[in-house]
Parts: C-alpha cells; structure tokens; sequence
C-alpha cells in the first residue's frame, strides 16, 4: 500500500492546472489527431476520457458509491475543451471540502479515502494532458519533479501491484527490476506469482534481475508507455524489464 508522497492540496492544484492546459491544447484541434504513443487513442477520446472520469468521481463522491449514469459525453454544443473545464472544477471542489484521510469507497481496497481520489485524478489528468498536447503537436508542458516521482509510486503501487492481480494476469518467469528516479528507488517483482512493487533503501540490502535509471518525467512517462527503452538507462536483465514493461501495458491500458 502506498500512501503518496505529494500533499493532498498540491494534488488538487495539480488538477485544476492540468485540466487547464488539456483544454488549453484540445481548444480548436481536430478531434481525430492521433496520439503517437497510443495507437489507437486520439485527442478526442483523451479528452473526453479525462471529462467523463472528472463527472464519474464527482458523482461516486457525491452519492457515497461507483455510479451508474452521468454525463459522459459533451452537451450538444459544448466544446471538449469546455467539457473539460467543467468537469473540473467541481471534481476540486468536492475534493477541498474533504479531508484527505476521510472514509470514502474507491476501487482500490487499500485506499478507500479521498486521498486516493486526488492522487489518482492528479495523474489522470497529466498523463492524458501529455497525450493530448503530443496529438496536437505541441511542446510538452513540464510536470514539476516531485509530482512526476509520485507518478512513479502511483504507476508501480496502484497499477502493477493491484490493477494486475485483479486482471489475473501474470509473467512467465520470477525477475525483479529496481527503477531509480529523483532519489528513490523501487524494487518491482513480477511472474507467476502476483506483481509486487515497493519502496526500498537506496544502498541496500536488496538486489534486482535489471535496472532502470532515468529522471523523474522520463520515467514516469515510460512507465506509462509513453516513451521507449532507449529514453532511459537500462542495465542488467533486459528480458527481467521487458516482462514488467509488458505487464504494465496490460495493467494500464
């Protein structure tokens, strides 16, 4: 379990910033734009993926469980680029007036507290925000170093250490690859038996198959499957970091 390394309202400021430059990169492009690390995914359903989530986890804090109607597509006549804006600001809000340790449901049974909302909409919002300004072909807006670590910790902890299990998928052989970023280090274990991921001593005691080294931003992003290997350093057992790589398109995807 892990509880997060950035502060509940920085994660809210988070939000509000991202969904501002999602909508600032999707106003006026044409929808069908691909984004180029995602075959398949484009601006449109990026965006409108990132709206509808907003909607969805306002209402499931509202009415205290998972909904099962809200809108999930823009009104007739409503930009994504308004669609958006208007999904996030009363996401921020409903999540300001909470404290973050407080009970509430969420699809992670470790964290059922508002804390994992913020988190998970935190990063939501800047992994899709990246895909969209890459689709629109413009620079991408830099993500601050410890929001990016955090990332990280969301990615290995949330995604591979729950979202795999639940999946019931599996590698094929036991390796272990630590990935070192913005003073940290995480010891990520998959095979046969269900993936693990961790936070350890930077010095040891402790060894892993392969490594990967890379800053806060590049890791993230690969983590997510947005950049390839050769973006960041990797040594050691290369089938070891194909297997996590892998199992991490699955979990995310």
């Amino acid at each position: 379990m892990s509880r997060g390394l950035v502060d509940y309202r920085v994660l809210l400021d988070v939000i509000t910033a991202e969904a501002g430059l999602l909508a600032a990169a999707v106003d006026g492009q044409r929808p069908e734009r691909q984004v180029p690390a995602c075959p398949g995914l484009n601006l449109g359903e990026a965006a409108r993926h990132v709206g509808s989530t907003y909607r969805m986890v306002t209402t499931w804090l509202r009415e205290g469980s998972q909904p099962l109607v809200w809108q999930q597509d823009p009104f007739d006549g409503q930009t994504l680029a308004e669609y958006v804006r208007a999904g996030a600001g009363p996401l921020v809000e409903e999540l300001a007036v909470r404290e973050p340790e407080a009970f509430c449901r969420t699809w992670w049974p470790d964290e059922q507290n508002h804390a994992f909302w913020a988190r998970r909409l935190a990063h939501e919002s800047t992994v899709h925000r990246m895909d969209v300004q890459s689709a629109a072909g413009l620079p991408l807006s830099p993500v601050a170093d410890d929001v990016a670590v955090d990332g990280v910790d969301e990615v290995l902890s949330l995604w591979l250490g729950h979202r795999l299990d639940v999946l019931g998928v599996r590698g094929t052989r036991e390796a272990t690859v630590s990935l070192r970023t913005g003073g940290r280090v995480w010891l990520a274990g998959s095979g046969p038996r269900p993936a693990t991921a961790r936070l350890v001593p930077r010095d040891g005691p402790w060894s892993a198959d392969g490594d990967v080294t890379a800053p806060p931003t590049t890791l993230y992003r690969w983590l997510w499957g947005r950049l390839p290997d050769r973006d960041v350093v990797t040594r050691g057992d290369r089938d070891a970091i194909a297997q996590l790589w892998a199992l991490l398109r699955l979990a995310t995807k």
